[in-house]
């Protein structure tokens, strides 16, 4: 048994991870309403073997917390928007990299929010590479992967149906998770 898998289970959470451990992909990860989703979001994938980035706030990237984190897969992202665009750069990235998987919290907020961000429905179109779709159930404490979402390119339609998706889990704090 991997190390992920033992403080998992030692903690009570079950993984029901079922899709294929595509090469290239990005993980949608709700409800997102505390700093625990990280850490067992993470320790969940690896239990199966598995690895992926992330994409996270690049005031997280601090010295030396911001070594650790890129070593983990980190890739930091400014809410400044200078220079290329993220989305343009990742599309570029996933056409040049034979293996890129990563997960995005689209709320982007660890608050209550009924704005998601789009830009992970775009990039997965402009890629032409599939969404799965990863829920952190703290009511249940099961974390699943077990459904995969292909973007139509139609942004509202997209998001509807993912909000869709995740609108029966629970996040650790529930008042912070709206899917409307």
């Amino acid at each position: 048994m991997n190390i992920s898998k033992f403080l998992l289970r030692i903690a009570g959470w079950k993984v029901d991870i079922t899709v294929p451990d595509y090469p290239k992909c990005i993980i949608c990860v709700a409800p997102h309403t505390s700093n625990w989703d990280f850490f067992i979001g993470k320790l969940a994938y690896s239990s199966v073997g598995r690895k992926a980035g992330f994409l996270m706030k690049d005031t997280w990237f601090f010295f030396p917390f911001g070594m650790i984190l890129k070593a983990m897969g980190g890739i930091p992202v400014s809410r400044k928007h200078r220079g290329p665009s993220l989305t343009k750069q990742l599309i570029e990235d996933f056409s040049t990299r034979e293996r890129l998987v990563f997960a995005v919290t689209p709320e982007g907020t660890r608050s209550r929010t009924s704005k998601w961000h789009t830009g992970f429905l775009r990039i997965a179109y402009g890629a032409g590479i599939p969404i799965v779709l990863g829920a952190i159930d703290f009511r249940t404490k099961t974390v699943s992967i077990t459904e995969e979402f292909h973007p139509t390119g139609d942004l509202d339609e997209d998001m509807m149906a993912v909000k869709n998706y995740y609108k029966n889990f629970t996040g650790k704090k529930p008042e912070n998770f709206t899917t409307e």
